[in-house]
């Protein structure tokens, strides 16, 4: 779980991003969901988006897949939504 000020800290990383993973009409699938915790194997933070022709919202979706992968989710705005996992053998960002 992370605290207001790491929170705060992962959002002005995830600022500079651009999203990675798109959520369409096919929903969150297994296979997106290995995709994206492979990335964030190696990155620790990530920015999705929802097209507007899904069937989630973008809370849904990225509560789901943070739930499937054991991710935080930092934020969600609009249609995009970020998500953070550290690497628990080399951690890339520092969290104190």
């Amino acid at each position: 779980m992370l605290n207001s000020k790491q929170r705060a800290y992962l959002k002005g990383l995830a600022a500079n991003i651009d999203p990675t993973f798109q959520i369409g009409k096919g929903g969150v699938n297994d296979a997106q969901v290995a995709q994206i915790d492979d990335y964030l194997r190696v990155h620790e933070l990530i920015k999705i988006k929802v097209l507007e022709n899904s069937m989630y919202t973008s809370r849904e979706a990225a509560d789901e897949i943070a739930a499937k992968i054991g991710a935080d989710v930092v934020i969600v705005i609009g249609s995009k939504a970020v998500l953070y996992k550290p690497n628990p053998e080399k951690p890339i960002i520092n969290l104190k």
